[in-house]
């Protein structure tokens, strides 16, 4: 049987980030500690999961201190690499929500929706004939209490409250077109000792979530 092919695309709680109270450095949680590793433990050998998680990474903004952050400028090159592919997974949108970038929550809308439509037209990729994937958009939690210093100063000026109203704009975007969505706060809650990031029990539990959201939305397919 050919498994499924299922592409993650993320940022720092895809990338598996260990929360510590001062923000940075820290280490990444092992591969099968992180939720992609926890679903892809849950949906078997059926499926393969492809990891693209980036710390920081946005879904359409050009950072002048960092270029690899925008993940509209990446995403292509990820899907024409990984094809063919059954299910893109994006939840992005905590960074977008930093006070340095001044976007309103119609604005991160509006940069997944640049992404929804560089998966829709990803078919062919470069020289190949692979249809255009599925697509599946989780909005991520809200944060918790930032205990202070640089990382709470980023996420300041009504960040939380711009993340906490993202899953109403997805869930909009993903009706209108016609995306899968999954509102990752009806799941977990951030508990992380930083604020922002997860712990082993939420990236468990968001992996759970995930996994059965992918088995109904590709069950359809067989295997």
């Amino acid at each position: 049987m050919t498994p499924r092919h299922i592409l993650c695309f993320g940022d720092s709680l895809t990338w598996g980030w260990k929360p510590v109270e001062e923000g940075t450095p820290t280490t990444r949680y092992d591969v099968t500690e992180r939720w992609t590793g926890v679903m892809a433990r849950l949906l078997g050998s059926s499926y393969r999961v492809v990891e693209e998680g980036l710390s920081a990474r946005t879904t359409s903004i050009t950072d002048p201190n960092d270029s690899r952050l925008d993940g509209s400028a990446y995403l292509p090159t990820a899907l024409a690499s990984h094809l063919p592919l059954d299910l893109v997974i994006v939840m992005l949108g905590t960074n977008d929500a930093k006070a340095a970038y001044r976007r309103t929550p119609h604005d991160i809308a509006l940069g997944m929706a640049k992404l929804v439509g560089q998966v829709k037209g990803s078919a062919g990729g470069v020289g190949t004939a692979y249809p255009a994937p599925r697509m599946l958009i989780v909005a991520p939690p809200p944060l918790g209490t930032i205990p202070g210093g640089w990382l709470a100063a980023q996420f300041s000026e009504g960040a939380a409250s711009k993340i906490a109203s993202l899953p109403e704009h997805y869930a909009a975007l993903a009706k209108a077109k016609d995306v899968g969505f999954l509102d990752a706060g009806r799941h977990l809650t951030t508990d992380g000792c930083d604020g922002v990031h997860f712990t082993l029990e939420n990236n468990a539990a968001l992996g759970r979530a995930v996994a059965e959201k992918v088995r109904a939305m590709l069950g359809d397919l067989g295997v």
